[in-house]
């Protein structure tokens, strides 16, 4: 089981480095899965995740905490403005448009009522 725990655990390092780069895909969810399954595989990575200097913070302000910091708030934000507006410049349904608006809708409460730093 560590090895694939290991491996899952790359998976998501991977995932969340493309989350930084790409605004739909989120960052910290992958981050924290990582952390899961490196805590279970290797504590070397495990460590190295913990004290990076970018990811670091942020895994340790959510499992202290459950926080999500202020910059990272205002980028979710930005994204999901930005995955809604594409929605109605292409004219999904308005069914679509209702699912995404409440899903998105749903996702920003969370975020905004989480502490932050």
């Amino acid at each position: 089981m560590r090895i694939i725990y290991f491996c899952l655990g790359l998976a998501s390092v991977f995932l969340a480095t493309l989350g930084v780069l790409l605004p739909l895909l989120p960052t910290v969810p992958f981050l924290l899965l990582a952390t899961f399954f490196f805590a279970r595989s290797s504590e070397r990575m495990h460590s190295w995740l913990l004290n990076h200097k970018t990811f670091g913070p942020m895994i340790v302000d959510w499992q202290t905490r459950g926080a999500i910091h202020l910059g990272a708030k205002k980028a979710a934000t930005l994204s999901v403005a930005a995955v809604f507006s594409i929605s109605l410049i292409l004219q999904l349904p308005i069914k679509l448009l209702l699912i995404q608006a409440l899903t998105l809708g749903a996702v920003m409460i969370f975020i905004w009522t989480r502490p932050s730093d």
